[in-house]
């Protein structure tokens, strides 16, 4: 089972966590259009290829996200993740769309 966290817990990690990797599960057009300050871009359908080159430290506090709460691509990519061997991951689950709603730009 994949932890997920909301918009507190996401920015309470954050601020505890400064080596906190924060991936956007969502192909480049999305990622480039505007994302979350610090998240690296993280395709959902390329994250078995991706992330030893991306997340190299199998023991990193990962959180992974994406467009909304309907979104699944942040699930698929940490269970992907969690299938690799990575420990600490988690989805925040409200991904962009949650957010853009609470926090200003």
């Amino acid at each position: 089972m994949i932890k997920t966290l909301n918009r507190n817990e996401l920015q309470a990690r954050l601020a505890a966590n400064p080596q906190l990797v924060l991936l956007e599960a969502l192909p480049a057009k999305y990622y480039d259009d505007w994302h979350l300050p610090g998240a690296r871009h993280f395709p959902h359908d390329r994250a078995r290829v991706l992330a030893s080159a991306v997340v190299p430290d199998k023991a990193a506090e990962i959180v992974v996200y994406c467009a909304s709460r309907t979104c699944r691509n942040s699930h698929i990519a940490a269970g992907v993740l969690g299938q690799l061997g990575y420990a600490n991951v988690a989805v925040y689950a409200g991904g962009k769309e949650d957010w853009r709603e609470a926090v200003p730009a």
